[in-house]
């Protein structure tokens, strides 16, 4: 007796049909037969994959608070560390506080500072954060 690979039992190789002295037709046709499978395992693979994405996505949505802000609030900007800093490794994260002067669709804010000075650029909502007193 000869050692057989699990997989080819499921999917005969040559070897393993010679020496099951099919007829050639009778060959033929499974591996016909073994070739329309393969096009439906494909599309099984691709379904179980996009099943999984979209389970992945719900998972890391559901934990995703949306950040809506109001004129008239408090909020903090965080730093983006482009220009080299006096204070070492310990540099502030958040820049503030501002005021909310205006809020547009898609998240860009315009800020005030405390002093009344409008900002020139708008700011994306997600490098914002609230300030509370």
């Amino acid at each position: 007796m000869e050692a057989v690979l699990p997989i080819e039992v499921e999917i005969p190789s040559m070897r393993v049909l010679a020496e099951s002295k099919l007829k050639e037709a009778e060959w033929a046709k499974q591996r016909y037969e073994q070739l329309n499978l393969i096009d439906e395992r494909r599309l099984t693979a691709l379904c179980h994959g996009q099943c999984y994405q979209q389970r992945m996505a719900r998972a890391f949505n559901k934990k995703v608070r949306p950040r809506e802000f109001s004129p008239g609030d408090l909020v903090l900007r965080k730093v983006l560390h482009i220009a080299p800093d006096s204070r070492g490794k310990f540099p502030y994260k958040y820049d503030g506080p501002f005021i909310v002067k205006e809020v547009f669709d898609g998240g860009a804010i315009i800020l005030n500072d405390m002093d009344g000075n409008e900002n020139a650029l708008p700011v994306n909502a997600d490098t914002l954060k609230k300030y509370y007193l």
